[in-house]
């Protein structure tokens, strides 16, 4: 199944109708529940360890909670993959939903603009992938923007009262009103506007991959570290940002070394993105005509859909055109030479993979 790109709509693949309601009405209850636990500092409260190995707040069992009561009581013939409690069915599953309740736990909890509800769709079927999610549904949790694409049928923008961007330096739009995607057309690296896959990532080796483009982008452009992938992908679409780069898993493939480092720092757990991460952004984003691939340029597609381990993360570079796809590409694809030549940087901690854990 081929993406549309921007000027191409394609035909969307069946898909019943309920499911879609079911997957937007789902999002929309769970970002309207943890907007009530922004910010507050019960919701940092350490809640246990999630499948993928980590960690969840108060905030995260929430909404897990409402999650598992939501399907629950709609006796909806579907299974659903989650953050935290993994693979659970429901009757005679017809499709398997994909969810991060709170893709952006920790901006959440802060109280901060990043963070989202994230929903994909795909036929319940024997080892899914990427490839196969139909539909996927983002809500901003403290803003009111919603994000939707169906496979082949071109991705949707709304938002519900917030003013956002119009295309290029056009007027702002105001209300509940479809959009159009607002796309960079920046091609320099270094007045790149990117956003950054930080979480669990050991900084000293992370740095040693990226730190050309931090340090080309860091005066005419800006890195962020914005605390969710779905957030910080979303931003493409609405111009804010020109790419999102996360490179974990591919330093990982290329330096097994690396693997210790990211379990000192993940407390034992190797914590990358996960499929739930960014499952419906990628779709979103594909059908929007943005080049989403991993950090070698290979399509996600084939990626398996639902698990959290470490055999189910994949780096995910997203860009707002081809071009600046290839140029990012290239320079991880430097930086990756320069750890490999650089070789072990800092040795494992004894001791850490426990640590700091109650």
């Amino acid at each position: 199944m081929t993406a549309a790109g921007r000027d191409t709509v394609l035909q969307t693949p069946p898909l019943d109708s309920w499911v879609v309601e079911l997957a937007d009405e789902l999002s929309a209850g769970l970002r309207s529940l943890v907007r009530l636990h922004l910010g507050r500092t019960a919701s940092r409260g350490l809640a246990g360890i999630a499948a993928g190995g980590d960690t969840t707040f108060a905030i995260d069992r929430e909404a897990e909670a409402y999650l598992a009561a939501f399907l629950e009581g709609r006796e909806a013939k579907v299974a659903v993959y989650s953050e935290d409690r993994g693979l659970v069915r429901y009757g005679d599953p017809r499709y398997v939903f994909i969810v991060d309740p709170i893709d952006g736990t920790r901006p959440a909890a802060a109280g901060l603009e990043a963070a989202c509800v994230s929903v994909a769709v795909a036929p319940w079927m024997e080892a899914p992938a990427m490839g196969d999610v139909l539909y996927g549904a983002i809500h901003e949790i403290k803003g009111e923007g919603v994000f939707t694409a169906r496979r082949g049928g071109g991705a949707k923008l709304t938002n519900a009262g917030v003013t956002m961007a119009g295309a290029g330096d056009g007027p702002l739009l105001q209300g509940d009103a479809a959009l159009q995607p607002t796309f960079s057309t920046n091609v320099d690296l270094c007045r790149l506007f990117w956003t950054i896959g930080f979480r669990g990532r050991p900084a000293a080796e992370l740095v040693a991959v990226l730190g050309g483009l931090i340090d080309m982008s860091s005066v005419d452009g800006g890195v962020f570290d914005l605390g969710s992938a779905t957030f910080g992908m979303t931003r493409i679409l609405t111009g804010q940002m020109d790419a999102y780069v996360d490179v974990g898993p591919r330093m990982i493939e290329l330096a097994p070394w690396v693997e210790a480092r990211f379990r000192a720092v993940g407390h034992g757990h190797v914590l990358n993105n996960s499929p739930h991460d960014v499952a419906a952004a990628t779709l979103i984003l594909g059908e929007a005509g943005c080049p989403v691939t991993d950090a070698a340029g290979r399509s996600l597609d084939q990626r398996p859909l639902l698990g959290s381990d470490a055999d189910h993360q994949m780096s995910v570079v997203a860009s707002a055109t081809q071009e600046l796809h290839d140029a990012i590409l290239v320079e991880v694809a430097r930086g990756m030479d320069s750890l490999l030549a650089r070789g072990p940087l800092v040795a494992p901690s004894p001791g850490r993979e426990s640590g700091g854990r109650s």
